[in-house]
């Protein structure tokens, strides 16, 4: 009997029945494969994880609190200048809507697209420090651009570009920010114009905190401790030759009376001193419980511009140590809950971008209860959420939204 030696012949085997609630391209078929550094520029907004409900929450309740806080404040001067009570509560009500709209837009929109946004804001930001001092002054400074009824401080779209800048940088070049080329230089070729703008303003609490600011992002980004000893003392000599050519003499006519709000020594510092000695005044008055919600008296025209810089001091009369306590206590958690959020980031640019937002509002929290207890001098630094400027609380609000951004990728349990 004659074996056949030809290899045997393989049966097709039958194709398999498409599984039910599965369309027929999604089985078997090879979809086309888009790589994923285009699938991310295709996507700028994506949902992700879910954005930190505890940030979230404590920022409501400090832009509620401020509004509430604010309108206590402010409702006897807005009925004196401008005729109804409601004035400064309406448009500000009217910003933190927006505001709040502002940042969930932001914490739905993938933070690393800042990544390419870094340099053009921070060139923006210059562009409107120039502007700044051509335009009319208002009470002898120049400090906002007017865009019909709206302004804003250039200073603010300066503090957060070069936040972003040095994110950008910081990790860019993060093995290299050790070495005084990479971390330091382009520190020092932001400050200076930046410094310099600010001095012809004149805003000096805007150096400040600008300098605060990259003060923060070379350490974090890894700069040795040596330079920022050598920077102090590059800064102490400039301000001291600064102040024997004269050019710091706005800033030495605010230092006049620096302490000595309760003291009396002449009429001239007497007055000059008026708006902090009523500030001194309202905390004191308001003692360990307070005066009880919209009972301050120093509110009526005794504090100017009560609505701005210095509505913390009626917190303090209304609510007594214990209320504002409670608020400062929020403020913590809210700077703690931002650089808690960085430090989980899964990359080298939302750390630093998110340290940076978080610290600003630290910053100037401080700053601001220095400012009104007469430990720092008068020189115009806005309390986050609280001060009026709706303008600053639609950026502040759109900067927490960046942070809410980083918080979705985060490795952070949500709360």
């Amino acid at each position: 009997m004659r074996m056949d030696s030809s290899p045997a012949r393989k049966l097709p085997l039958p194709s398999p029945s498409p599984s039910p609630g599965k369309r027929p391209e999604q089985q078997g078929s090879k979809r086309l494969s888009i790589p994923k550094r285009v699938k991310k520029r295709l996507k700028p907004f994506s949902i992700r994880l879910g954005l930190d409900m505890t940030f979230l929450f404590l920022v409501l309740v400090l832009v509620i609190i401020g509004l509430i806080m604010m309108f206590s404040a402010s409702y006897p001067s807005a009925l004196e200048y401008t005729g109804s009570s409601y004035t400064y509560l309406i448009r500000q009500s009217l910003f933190a809507i927006g505001g709040v709209a502002v940042m969930l837009f932001f914490s739905y929109f993938d933070y690393h697209h800042w990544h390419k946004f870094a340099i053009p804001v921070l060139v923006v930001a210059m562009i409107a420090l120039v502007l700044t001092l051509f335009l009319p002054s208002s009470t002898g400074v120049h400090r906002w651009i007017g865009f019909g009824s709206v302004t804003i401080q250039s200073s603010e779209i300066a503090k957060f570009a070069i936040v972003l800048f040095m994110a950008h940088w910081g990790s860019k070049y993060f093995k290299k920010m050790d070495t005084f080329l990479y971390g330091v230089l382009p520190a020092i070729v932001i400050f200076a114009p930046t410094a310099v703008l600010l001095i012809l303003e004149p805003h000096y609490s805007g150096i400040v905190i600008v300098g605060l600011l990259l003060v923060t992002m070379m350490f974090v980004s890894g700069v040795k401790i040596r330079y920022f000893i050598i920077l102090g003392a590059v800064v102490v000599v400039a301000v001291l030759v600064l102040m024997a050519t004269g050019m710091l003499g706005y800033a030495m006519d605010r230092l006049d009376g620096w302490g000595q709000a309760l003291t009396y020594k002449n009429e001239d510092l007497w007055q000059k001193t008026y708006q902090t000695r009523n500030s001194l005044y309202a905390i004191g008055s308001g003692g360990l419980w307070g005066l009880g919600l919209g009972q301050s008296r120093q509110k009526y025209l005794y504090i100017p511009e009560v609505q701005n810089d210095f509505v913390f001091s009626v917190v303090c009369e209304e609510l007594g140590f214990i209320g504002a306590a409670i608020i400062l206590c929020v403020f913590a958690l809210l700077v703690w809950r931002g650089i808690t959020i960085s430090m989980h980031a899964k990359d080298k640019f939302g750390s630093l971008l998110g340290m940076g937002l978080s610290a600003q509002i630290g910053f100037q929290v401080i700053l601001n209860i220095m400012v009104i207890t007469d430990w720092m001098p008068n020189t115009g630094i806005s309390l986050p959420f609280f001060s009026y400027g709706g303008s600053s609380l639609l950026m502040l609000l759109g900067q927490m939204g960046i942070i809410l951004s980083i918080s979705r990728t985060s490795n952070l349990e949500k709360a």
